[in-house]
C-alpha cells in the first residue's frame, strides 16, 4: 500500500439509508475513497436522527443519537480505541444535538487522531451560538474542505481562518456522459416534452413556488413544457405538518392552469433512476430562496452532468455558472424565471453550449477526482498534526474527563402522569391519586419536557408529545379569564379547588408558558403559550411575592427567545428587576447580603433572576447583586467537607438566628444547579461551575447522610433529606427538580451557547 495513504479513514455524519443530502453526500464521499484507496479500512460513525435506529450496511461500525450528549463521548472513544488515522467529519449545525449542534464538539474535544471537517454550512452573519460552534469546530479541525471558492472567503473574513488551512474541494458526482436527453425521455414516458426538472427532499426553502408562478408565461411561449419536481417531502416537514407544502404547490399549478404541465413524484429515488431522471431533462432549475447557501449537492450533480441550468443566485450558483455556464433569476421572481427558460428553450444552439461549457468543468467533480483530493486532504492533515501519543488511555484522569451525568430515565414522570396531568403526590413510588394534582408541578414537567426535546433524544417521540400536550392541556386549564389568574390545586376527579392559585404558581406557570413560546418547536403549542403568557403577564406587576417576580423573570427570558411582542414584556421585565435590586437594597448589609431578614424557599432563583436581567438589559448593578448573593448563599450552603447543605425548610435561616440543617429539599438543590450555571455563562469563572457540579452531587450522595435521593433504578427522586433518614416518598416536584437539573447539566456541559440575544 502506497505509504502516504491513512490506514484507517473514518468517516462521521449522517449515512444512508438516513434520507438527507449530508447522509447521502457521506455514503458517495466514503465509496468514493475506499474504491480509489482499496488498501485503507473505510469506516462510518452515523448520527441519528430518530429512536428507532436505521438498518445500516457493513460500513457503519458504530452510531450516535443525534441528541444525545454522552453518546458522542462514545463515539470519540470508539475511534481512540479502533486507532483511526485520520476522521472525516462532515459539519452542519442541524444534524447534530445541542445549541447549533454544540454536541460535535464534545467528540472533537476527545478524539484523538487528525480531523479533516467538511463544512457544508458556512455563514457570513452566525448568530452567537453558531459563531461559538464554527469557532470550536474550526479549532479542533486540522484542516477544512469548502465546496467552493466563497466558503474559504468567508472562513478567512469572518472567522480568521488562514487559507493554508482551507482544501477547496467541490462536491462530488457520479460521472455521467453527455448524451441527448430523447433518449431518457422515451424511458420516463415525456418523449416530445421538453422537461423542466427540480429534484431533493422538498420544503419550503426550494422556492418551488416561484417556478410554477413562472410556468404560465413559459407554456405560453413553448406549450410542450413539463416541469417535474422529483423528491419526497424532508422526513422532519411530514412529521411536523404531513404534505401541506407539497399540497400547497398542487393547489397553486391548479390555479394557475398549468396542472398538465407540473409532475410531482414524491420518492427518494436510488441513484441509478435518479440518472435516468437527470439523462431526461433539458434544463434544472433550482429557484431557492436563501443566498447564504455555499453548496448544493443537486446543482452540482445536474450541472456535472451537462445539463442547463436556470437558478436564483445564491452563492454556489453564483460561482458555479459564471462565464456562461448557466443563467442566473432573481430571487422571488417567477418572471426572471421564465424570461431564463424562454432564453434557453428559444435558442438551442446557447443551450448547447452553455452544456457544454458545464460538462468540461464538471469534470473535475466526478467523484474518483474527488476522492483522490480528500486524499490529499488526509495525507496533509496527518503530515502536518505534531506526534501525539495515541495510547487510549493517556490522559484520562478524572480532572481532565467531563463529567458523567447519569442515564436519563423517566419511568417515574410517566409512572405519576396521566391523561390529565402529572399527580403531585407519591406513596414511595406509587402516585397518590387523594393529592390530585397542581399547577406548580405541571409547571415543572412543561418545562422539562422542551428541555428534553432540545437534549434527550433518548425518550420515545410519541411519549413526549403525549406528556408535553397533556401537561400543556392543564396550565391551558388553569387559567380563569374571569380574575386574570392561574388556579393551583385539581382533585383527582378534575374539579379546581379555588378561584386563584398563590402568586409564586400564577409566576411558575408564566415561566412553563415562557418556556413553551420561547422553546418549543410545536407551533400550536407555541403559539398557545405565547398568548396565554401574554394574558397571564399583567397580574404579576401587581404581586408581592419576591419568587413570583423571580419566577416570573425567569419565563419573561424564556419568552424572549422569540422574535414578536417582546416591546411590553421588555418593560415587565425592567419593573421586576427594579423591585427584586430595591428589595435588596432595602435589607442587604455587609453580613447579611440577602433580599430578606429571611433565607427560605427557592433562594438561589432570586439570584438566578437578576443574573439573566442583568445581561440582557443590560443592567450592572442587577448582575453585581445576583453573583454578590449567590456567592454568599454558596458560602452559606457549603459543609467543612466540601458538600452542598441546602438551608432546611424546617425552620429556614432568619438573620441573627440558627440555620436550619434539616429537611431538605430537592427544589433547593435545582434552584442553586440552575443559578450557578447562569452565573457562569455570565463570568466565565470556574468557581461557579464547580458550585453547580457540587449542588447537583446532592441528589446522588454527596450530602449529609452520604446517601443517594435519586433512585437510578426507577427515575424517580425522594421527598427531601431528614436528619436521620431520606423520605422515601417520590412525588412530582422531587422527581422533577432532579430531572430539571439533570436536564440543565447536559444542556450547559459545554456552554458554547450564549442564550439567545434580546436586545
Amino acid at each position: 500500500m502506497d505509504s502516504t495513504l491513512p490506514d484507517r479513514i473514518a468517516f462521521l455524519g449522517g449515512y444512508l439509508p438516513r434520507l438527507c443530502g449530508i447522509a447521502t453526500f457521506t455514503h458517495d464521499l466514503c465509496e468514493a475513497v475506499a474504491a480509489v484507496a482499496p488498501g485503507s479500512r473505510c469506516f462510518v460513525g452515523a448520527v441519528n436522527d430518530r429512536v428507532d435506529a436505521y438498518e445500516y450496511p457493513p460500513r457503519v461500525r458504530f452510531e450516535m443519537d443525534q441528541k444525545d450528549l454522552d453518546s458522542y463521548r462514545r463515539g470519540a472513544d470508539f475511534l481512540n480505541f479502533d486507532n483511526a488515522d485520520v476522521l472525516c467529519l462532515q459539519h452542519e449545525f442541524g444534524i447534530y444535538g445541542g445549541p447549533a449542534g454544540s454536541h460535535i464538539v464534545a467528540l472533537l474535544k476527545e478524539v484523538r487522531m487528525p480531523v479533516v471537517t467538511t463544512l457544508h454550512t458556512v455563514l457570513r452573519e452566525p448568530d452567537t451560538a453558531q459563531r461559538k460552534v464554527m469557532e470550536e469546530v474550526v479549532q479542533r479541525s486540522d484542516r477544512l474542505v469548502v465546496m467552493a471558492r466563497k466558503g474559504a472567503e468567508i472562513l478567512r473574513e469572518t472567522y480568521g481562518v488562514p487559507d493554508v488551512k482551507v482544501d477547496v474541494i467541490p462536491h462530488g458526482i457520479p460521472d455521467m456522459p453527455f448524451i441527448d436527453s430523447s433518449f431518457h425521455k422515451a424511458q420516463l414516458g415525456v418523449e416530445g416534452r421538453m422537461v423542466l426538472l427540480t429534484f431533493g427532499l422538498l420544503g419550503p426553502g426550494k422556492g418551488i413556488e416561484y417556478a410554477i408562478e413562472a410556468l404560465p408565461a413559459i407554456v405560453r411561449r413553448h406549450p410542450n413544457v413539463v416541469y417535474l419536481v422529483l423528491g419526497a417531502t424532508h422526513p422532519h416537514l411530514v412529521a411536523r405538518e404531513g404534505e401541506r407544502y407539497r399540497l400547497s404547490l398542487e393547489r397553486l399549478a391548479e390555479d394557475r392552469g398549468v396542472k398538465d404541465h407540473v409532475i410531482f413524484y414524491n420518492r427518494f429515488v436510488s441513484l441509478d433512476d435518479l440518472k435516468e431522471f437527470i439523462g431526461a431533462t433539458d434544463i434544472y432549475l433550482t429557484p431557492y430562496l436563501n443566498e447564504a447557501q455555499i453548496t448544493s449537492g443537486t446543482l452540482a450533480q445536474v450541472f456535472g452532468a451537462g445539463k442547463a441550468v436556470v437558478s436564483t443566485p445564491y452563492w454556489h450558483a453564483q460561482e458555479l455558472l459564471a462565464d456562461g455556464r448557466g443563467i442566473l433569476a432573481a430571487f422571488r421572481d417567477p418572471k426572471t424565471i421564465a424570461e431564463g427558460v424562454c432564453a434557453f428553450l428559444d435558442d438551442p444552439d446557447r443551450m448547447r453550449a452553455t452544456r457544454e461549457k458545464a460538462y468540461r468543468l464538471g469534470r473535475e467533480s466526478v467523484w474518483p477526482a474527488v476522492a483522490q483530493r480528500y486524499i490529499e486532504s488526509f495525507h496533509r492533515a496527518c503530515t502536518e498534526r505534531k506526534a501525539t501519543p495515541r495510547t487510549a488511555f493517556a490522559g484520562w484522569t478524572l480532572a481532565s474527563r467531563p463529567y458523567d451525568l447519569p442515564p436519563l430515565r423517566l419511568d417515574h414522570v410517566v409512572r405519576m402522569s396521566d391523561g390529565t396531568g402529572i399527580l403531585q403526590h407519591a406513596t414511595f413510588n406509587v402516585p397518590n391519586f387523594h393529592e390530585g394534582y397542581c399547577t406548580d408541578d405541571n409547571a415543572r414537567a412543561f418545562i422539562l419536557c422542551n428541555l428534553l426535546d432540545e437534549l434527550s433524544g433518548r425518550l420515545p417521540t410519541e411519549n413526549l408529545d403525549r406528556l408535553t400536550t397533556s401537561f400543556l392541556a392543564f396550565l391551558a386549564a388553569a387559567f380563569n379569564p374571569k380574575t386574570g389568574r392561574f388556579r393551583n390545586f385539581m382533585s383527582h376527579g378534575r374539579q379546581w379547588l379555588e378561584d386563584a392559585g398563590s402568586e409564586d404558581s400564577h409566576a411558575r406557570a408564566l415561566w412553563a408558558f415562557g418556556s413553551g413560546a420561547g422553546r418549543s418547536r410545536n407551533e400550536g403549542h407555541q403559539r398557545l403559550c405565547a398568548h396565554l403568557f401574554e394574558r397571564g403577564l399583567p397580574a404579576v406587576e401587581s404581586f408581592s411575592s419576591p419568587r413570583a417576580w423571580a419566577f416570573s423573570l425567569l419565563g419573561i427570558h424564556e419568552y424572549l427567545r422569540r422574535p414578536q411582542g417582546q416591546s411590553a414584556v421588555m418593560a415587565s421585565r425592567e419593573v421586576l428587576t427594579r423591585k427584586l435590586v430595591a428589595l435588596w437594597k432595602g435589607c442587604a448589609t455587609d453580613n447579611w447580603p440577602w433580599f430578606e431578614p429571611s433565607a427560605t424557599y427557592d433562594n438561589a432563583r432570586l439570584c438566578q433572576a437578576l443574573l439573566l436581567s442583568g445581561q440582557w438589559i443590560p443592567d450592572a448593578a442587577a448582575l453585581e447583586i445576583g453573583l454578590k448573593s449567590l456567592r454568599w448563599l454558596a458560602s452559606l450552603q457549603t459543609t467543612q467537607a466540601g458538600h452542598f447543605r441546602p438551608i432546611g425548610s424546617n425552620g429556614f435561616y432568619e438573620r441573627g438566628g440558627a440555620r436550619a440543617d434539616f429537611d431538605q429539599q430537592p427544589v433547593e438543590a435545582q434552584a442553586m444547579v440552575s443559578a450557578c450555571l447562569e452565573a457562569f455563562r455570565a463570568t466565565q469563572d470556574a468557581f461557579w461551575s464547580r458550585e453547580a457540579k457540587r449542588a447537583f452531587e446532592w441528589f446522588l450522595g454527596r450530602n449529609d447522610l452520604g446517601l443517594p435521593l435519586y433512585d437510578s433504578g426507577g427515575g424517580g427522586c425522594s421527598d427531601g433529606l431528614h436528619e436521620d433518614r431520606i423520605n422515601e416518598n417520590q412525588g412530582a416536584e422531587s422527581t422533577l427538580a432532579f430531572h430539571l437539573s439533570r436536564a440543565e447539566m447536559n444542556y450547559a456541559e459545554h456552554l458554547i451557547a450564549s442564550p439567545p440575544n434580546q436586545s
